[in-house]
């Protein structure tokens, strides 16, 4: 405890007291933040999350007298409607903007500009130097180029303190894509081989599909799979099935059976050939993903990658899915029903893997897809 604190007199006492409970504890602020985000999903209003690192003040002798200042200085510069507290205890400060009506970029520094510039009338010029602070956006939109619109880090971009550790984990992770990868298609090669015969023995047109695809933070890439259908075939049919599947509406009467089922792919499609349906059934047709592996646009484990016209008709929150990780041959939806569930399901799946993730959920999951694939639950 900093006992020159409780020097001051009983009026600083009192004030610096009630700055400690308008300073909201990290349980607190999250919670906070959470109700902020989905009221920002359903109204479409931006807010801002600022996030003030003081880990290089926890060991400072004055640390107690230090971080009151802080709170002094925010509560001067803040209105009521922006929450403050610990993002995490005694290390990231969280300040969330809300109600601003034009969000561009000089707002951005200005607000940024505004904080520094208050910190700075109550803190001495080093301990200012070793605040760090973040901006970021919600909610995230993806851009045109594929690129992200929000959550971005304005300043100091190097020094998120979980850096490090998801680095390891990315890493790990990436370790293991390469061998399974490599042993999948070791493998399954007398399948692959036995497959391409088939498909170019019974219909005309290439043995690989190739597809364009939106993987993590909107990149698009190339994705891989047999051929199931005919060359021929048109859009069209599957683009309105689509539509009406992610507005949580019955496709028309040809399909409402597997609409009303939650089904993700049509059923009795016209344009699959006899070995596509085989090899679509039996989830064979993805075997060409773990080339997707090798090359780094895909994972074993992760969510599965949308087409481009279906990113068009994402809500706010659906977009969540595609922003940390990349897109997988398998998931948690492939294991729990495979593609027998609402597509609104299927993006809370997606987003509590990103949430939840581990290397021992991958493993989990990978252990789980055989007993999914085998089942042919859901797959058409």
């Amino acid at each position: 405890m900093d006992f020159n604190i409780l020097k001051r007199g009983n009026s600083s006492f009192a004030e610096n007291d009630l700055e400690d409970q308008v300073f909201r504890r990290e349980p607190e602020f999250h919670q906070f933040l959470f109700i902020e985000q989905k009221r920002s999903e359903r109204s479409k209003k931006p807010f801002v999350l600022m996030l003030l690192d003081v880990t290089r003040l926890v060991g400072h002798p004055q640390n107690g007298r230090i971080l009151q200042r802080i709170k002094k200085g925010l509560a001067d510069c803040l209105r009521d409607t922006d929450m403050r507290g610990w993002y995490r205890a005694d290390s990231l400060i969280g300040i969330i903007f809300t109600e601003i009506q034009d969000l561009n970029e000089n707002v951005k520094k200005g607000l940024i500009k505004k904080i520094h510039g208050q910190l700075g009338r109550f803190l001495d010029p080093d301990d200012l130097k070793k605040i760090r602070i973040f901006l970021h956006v919600y909610p995230e939109e993806i851009n045109e180029a594929g690129g992200s619109n929000g959550f971005n880090t304005v300043f100091d971009t190097n020094s998120s303190p979980r850096k490090a550790s998801r680095q390891n984990h990315d890493f790990i992770k990436r370790c293991i894509d390469l061998l399974g990868a490599g042993v999948a298609l070791t493998i399954f090669s007398p399948f692959i081989l036995s497959i391409a015969v088939a498909i170019k023995m019974t219909s005309k047109g290439p043995v690989i599909f190739k597809q364009t695809r939106i993987g993590r933070h909107g990149q698009p890439f190339t994705f891989l799979k047999f051929r199931s259908m005919y060359v021929d075939r048109d859009e069209t049919l599957h683009i309105d099935y689509v539509k009406q599947f992610i507005n949580g509406r019955q496709a028309g009467d040809a399909e409402a059976t597997a609409a009303e089922k939650g089904v993700y792919k049509l059923t009795n499609d016209p344009r699959i050939t006899p070995v596509g349906r085989f090899i679509r059934r039996t989830s064979l047709d993805e075997l060409p993903q773990f080339i997707n592996v090798l090359r780094g646009e895909m994972s074993l484990v992760g969510p599965r990658p949308p087409l481009a016209y279906e990113c068009d008709l994402y809500d706010t929150w659906h977009r969540r899915r595609l922003r940390q990780v990349k897109p997988g041959i398998t998931g948690l939806w492939q294991v729990h029903g495979r593609s027998s569930t609402t597509f609104d399901d299927m993006v809370r799946l997606d987003l509590k893997y990103v949430a939840e993730r581990s290397l021992w959920m991958d493993i989990k999951i990978m252990l789980k897809t055989p007993g999914a694939v085998f089942s042919c639950k859901g797959a058409y």
